[in-house]
């Protein structure tokens, strides 16, 4: 018997023999599949129903409305007042200059005001003098008048008794010389009345331009007191004192920038920089999340969309117009509000962000895998 022979296994024991077993892989393979095809179908329905309507951009960084304070005025430095990365609050002191030339300038101006009011009072007090005389001028026209009245009654009586023969020449010469007086003396009240008349708008122009004096001595004075209140650098609003410049006994000129002011942490915002082709389905009140590289994730809102792309707002705006174009994707900076009530007290202005808008119509509609799935299946 050959080898070959030896090989045939008897018909009874090959049937009682077990079947051959299956290997695991060809057992799992199917299961695998449908673990397979169930994930395509839930990305697919995720990036369908979310992803698509998800922007992101890593052109984000924290930002503030930081305020670089100046000096005002020509000083020397004479105390700093705050230290250091130290918080302020809206009006607090920073930064004092020598005023002792400055309260002097408050001083004489203040003195040159109370010497134009006094003047001003000086020629309200003539006016009213003034006034007196012309009255008192007037008064002497009539009495003026009533002498010659008088005059011309006397020369008449005196005239009819000589024409009958009871006056005599010398009445009658005497009343028609008081009759010329009386006359004169009416000329001579009239012209006080017009040269006393004729004096009171020269006083009312000389206090017209005392008037003006005052009005210039106040502004002075008001620009004096306000010089000296800018000895004193104050915070404009609540905030983090930084970037300090000024050194005790420093001359400073006006515009010198001496300190920083930062905003709080609660008054931070974040501008990011999406492409023009994000931006289609972007408008204010869409939310953000914001993902921190300092560490961390803060939730936000869509704010407002600048006027124009960044390039436009830089020194040297492209002209496209001109010479070879090549295009470049632009970017539009968006500004992204921060939602309140959140941990930010490591942020910091100038972090970089990652921020992702939700651009979908309904944009509290569910954001994960299965929560898309779900509310995909809601709707059929």
């Amino acid at each position: 018997m050959n080898a070959q022979s030896s090989l045939i296994i008897d018909p009874d024991i090959k049937a009682s023999l077990p079947p051959p077993r299956r290997s695991l892989f060809r057992r799992l393979l199917p299961f695998a599949a449908l673990l397979v095809v169930s994930g395509a179908a839930l990305g697919g329905t995720w990036y369908w129903q979310v992803g698509r309507f998800l922007v992101s951009t890593d052109n984000a960084y924290v930002g503030g409305d930081i305020a670089v304070l100046a000096s005002r005025i020509e000083g020397d430095v004479a105390r700093i007042l705050v230290g250091d990365n130290q918080r302020v609050t809206a009006g607090q002191p920073l930064i004092a200059l020598e005023d002792q030339d400055w309260r002097a300038r408050r001083d004489q101006a203040a003195a040159t005001l109370a010497e134009a009011e006094a003047s001003l009072g000086t020629l309200a007090a003539q006016q009213l003098q003034q006034r007196a005389q012309i009255a008192q001028a007037e008064a002497n026209v009539a009495q003026a008048e009533a002498e010659r009245v008088r005059a011309i009654a006397a020369g008449g009586r005196a005239g009819t008794l000589a024409a009958e023969g009871f006056g005599t020449r010398e009445t009658v010469e005497r009343t028609t010389a008081d009759r010329r007086k009386a006359e004169a003396s009416v000329q001579a009240a009239q012209a006080a009345v017009e040269a006393a008349r004729g004096a009171l708008p020269v006083l009312e122009a000389q206090a017209r331009a005392a008037l003006a004096r005052r009005d210039g001595a106040r502004a002075a004075l008001a620009l004096a007191e306000s010089n000296l209140a800018d000895t004193i650098i104050r915070a404009p609003f609540d905030g983090i004192a930084g970037n300090r410049a000024a050194q005790p006994g420093q001359h400073v000129r006006a515009g010198t920038n001496l300190i920083a002011v930062a905003p709080n942490t609660e008054r931070l915002f974040v501008t990011a920089n999406f492409k023009e082709t994000q931006i289609g389905r972007m408008h204010p009140g869409q939310p953000v999340e914001l993902s921190v590289d300092a560490g961390g994730t803060l939730h936000g809102t869509v704010d407002s969309l600048a006027p124009a792309t960044g390039a436009q707002f830089s020194l040297l705006p492209p002209e496209n117009a001109t010479g070879n174009f090549t295009k470049i994707v632009q970017r539009v900076p968006v500004r992204i509000a921060i939602a309140p009530g959140q941990d930010t007290a490591g942020l910091r202005a100038g972090l970089s962000v990652e921020a992702e808008v939700d651009t979908r119509d309904d944009p509290h509609a569910p954001r994960s895998m299965f929560g898309a799935a779900a509310a995909l299946l809601h709707r059929n």
